[in-house]
């Protein structure tokens, strides 16, 4: 099933056919498995992100497939200035780790990261896959913090990540 839709590039108008349904494990997962510089890309071995939200043409929001395999994490232990997250865990105990402590989610569990609360991350601490889907705004000109890395990251004009050492020095 498919709807036609008008994207914008370069000042040109071009009909696409964007589909209306899928099966979420089908969509195609990222080519690479994080924008994050080395040394902190390599830390996102074991971790796939579908982006279903991009699949569909989504502005607003980005929703991810993501699968954690057996001692993968999510992200970098972070917290966002602008953009709230969201997970529902879909297969799985992902264990987050906040500020505040740590706790197991089990299948059908949520769990929610307003702009500029708690630092987080999630890992997979069991010898099982995990699958949550992630939802997050795309609100513009986000920074990301992470407070236990020498690493700090810009949404720039162009809606690009740029990473920096905490000193401003980039990567």
């Amino acid at each position: 099933m498919a709807v036609h839709s008008g994207r914008f590039r370069r000042g040109v108008l071009t009909v696409i056919d964007l589909p209306t349904a899928i099966i979420a494990s089908q969509a195609p997962p990222r080519t690479r498995p994080s924008n994050y510089p080395e040394p902190f890309a390599s830390r996102m071995a074991g971790r796939i992100k579908h982006p279903l939200g991009d699949h569909f043409g989504l502005k607003n929001f980005g929703v991810n497939l993501t699968r954690l395999l057996p001692g993968a994490v999510s992200a970098l232990h972070h917290r966002h200035s602008k953009q709230d997250e969201f997970i529902y865990v879909l297969e799985g105990e992902p264990t987050p780790f906040t500020d505040s402590g740590e706790t197991t989610l089990r299948p059908g569990s949520v769990a929610g990261f307003a702009a500029g609360g708690t630092a987080h991350h999630l890992e997979n601490r069991t010898d099982r896959d995990c699958v949550i889907l992630e939802v997050g705004d795309r609100t513009s000109a986000d920074e990301v913090s992470y407070p236990t890395d020498d690493i700090q990251a810009v949404m720039g004009d162009d809606e690009r990540w740029r990473f920096a050492h905490k000193n401003g020095e980039p990567y």
